[in-house]
């Protein structure tokens, strides 16, 4: 079975976000103060083959025009799409609602996690995002991330 086969098997809704995204990330503090917002260029891509079942290219660019990008996979194990980075590490699962669930370690920043929400909407061409972070246990920012599917 291919790795694009297998995932399908397990985790159908993913291959919805397959394409070319654009959209902005926001993060905002606890009393709802904006801490960063920068737009994001997102490709998901899906390999038939190889060491990844999901393969995600960002690139970030800031108002000021400083830019950074990462590229990252995913390999399907059991019933969720893991990662290990040198920036997060964690896995990911499919609701029962085709909405896509994500707890991530992050390694770059030490005692914190966060919990993502993905939600492709009804159009198939509009997403949400939204990570709830938390560091040594307790809620510290939140992140929303609106895209539109452009290819």
């Amino acid at each position: 079975m291919s790795n694009r086969a297998a995932l399908a098997a397990v985790m159908p809704a993913m291959l919805l976000h397959e394409g070319h995204w654009d959209g902005w990330y926001r993060h905002f503090d606890g009393e709802g103060a904006l801490l960063d917002a920068h737009r994001v260029k997102t490709w998901c891509e899906f390999p038939d083959e190889g060491e990844w079942h999901y393969v995600q290219h960002n690139e970030l660019i800031w108002p000021d025009g400083h830019t950074a990008t990462y590229e990252f996979g995913g390999k399907l194990v059991g019933d969720r799409l893991v990662w290990e980075t040198d920036r997060f590490s964690g896995y990911g699962w499919q609701t029962h609602e085709d909405v896509l669930m994500l707890r991530l370690e992050r390694q770059d920043v030490p005692g914190a996690y966060y919990i993502e929400m993905i939600a492709i909407a009804a159009d198939g061409r509009t997403r949400s995002r939204t990570w709830e972070w938390f560091r040594d246990g307790v809620p510290w920012k939140w992140t929303l991330c609106n895209e539109e599917k452009v290819g």
